[in-house]
């Protein structure tokens, strides 16, 4: 079938490669005229506009978003909302809050335009082993891109999750999760790492993911980083976070849920970032001045 695809960065790329190798059309635009080439190259066919975009596919058209959640995303709909008919199908296939993407929903279905959220997972290896899909909105027009899903994801790697803001409400929880796994193998690393045994941490690694309860893919993104760089000395210790664990814990308070793993998890995240924090030098100072201990001076 045909596909539609705004946004052609290292998810949006090569989910056009993928489909591409499924053996559909695909037409693509970016704001990038070499990322247009990149894929016409490759098979797809170029456009220069959204307009350009939306006439060279045939309605009812299926157009799939990969730009970044916010604001990106909001100017895109509203600029294709000039020129989409009744009938056609937007994807959202970014990682957009799902309330935003209820709210989009309930406005584009106003005017005959379907609108769906489409959680996805596999980062830059989902060219290869293919990507997960959790997929919100209107059952009609999920069951018309199916073919589309079926390409891009690996056998049962799918889901209809049900009405709009389903699939991106999923895939937060999916990444609150993804936080809270990371750490727990960021702390037993650097527990292993400091034991003194000098152990050899790409292997332990590999061992731990044939048999063991804490294999996973996770896992074996670990071992590749240790073995490529075992004392992890070209990376800073700045971790950044894209929104969807705020957005779980937030979730978590608003429906009185405990998650303390993945709240300390997203907290973890924001003490990286600090090269010399305020408060930990009041705490410093106060056992200092409470107990005479030594402090250590800048």
């Amino acid at each position: 079938m045909e596909l539609g695809m705004i946004g052609l960065g290292r998810m949006g790329g090569n989910m056009v490669l993928r489909v591409l190798k499924g053996g559909h059309q695909v037409v693509v635009y970016d704001r990038d005229p070499a990322a247009v080439k990149r894929l016409s190259d490759a098979g797809a066919t170029g456009a220069t506009s959204f307009a350009d975009l939306v006439k060279k596919l045939r309605a009812p058209r299926a157009i799939w978003v990969m730009v970044p959640a916010g604001a990106p995303v909001e100017e895109t709909v509203q600029i294709l909302l000039a020129h989409v008919e009744p009938g056609d199908i937007v994807i959202d296939g970014g990682n957009s809050n799902f309330k935003d993407s209820t709210r989009r929903a309930e406005f584009l279905k106003a005017k005959g335009i379907h609108f769906l959220d489409a959680g996805t997972s596999g980062g830059i290896w989902g060219l290869t082993v293919g990507y997960c899909l959790m997929v919100g909105g209107d059952r009609a027009a999920f069951e018309w891109i199916e073919p589309i899903l079926k390409t891009l994801a690996p056998e049962d790697g799918y889901l209809y999750t049900g009405r709009s803001g389903s699939g991106h409400f999923t895939k937060m929880v999916h990444n609150g999760i993804e936080y809270g796994m990371m750490q727990a193998y960021a702390e037993g690393f650097e527990i292993l790492n400091a034991s003194g045994f000098n152990l050899d941490l790409a292997r332990i690694a590999g061992l731990w993911n044939h048999g063991s309860v804490v294999r996973s893919w996770l896992l074996e993104l670990a071992q590749s980083a240790l073995e490529k760089d075992p004392g992890l000395t070209g990376i800073e210790a700045y971790v950044e976070d894209s929104g969807e664990g705020r957005w779980t814990v937030i979730q978590a308070i608003d429906t009185n849920v405990p998650a303390p793993v993945i709240t300390l998890s997203l907290m973890e995240r924001f003490r990286s970032r600090q090269k010399d924090s305020f408060g930990h030098r009041l705490l410093a100072a106060l056992r200092n001045e409470f107990g005479g201990h030594a402090v250590r001076k800048q």
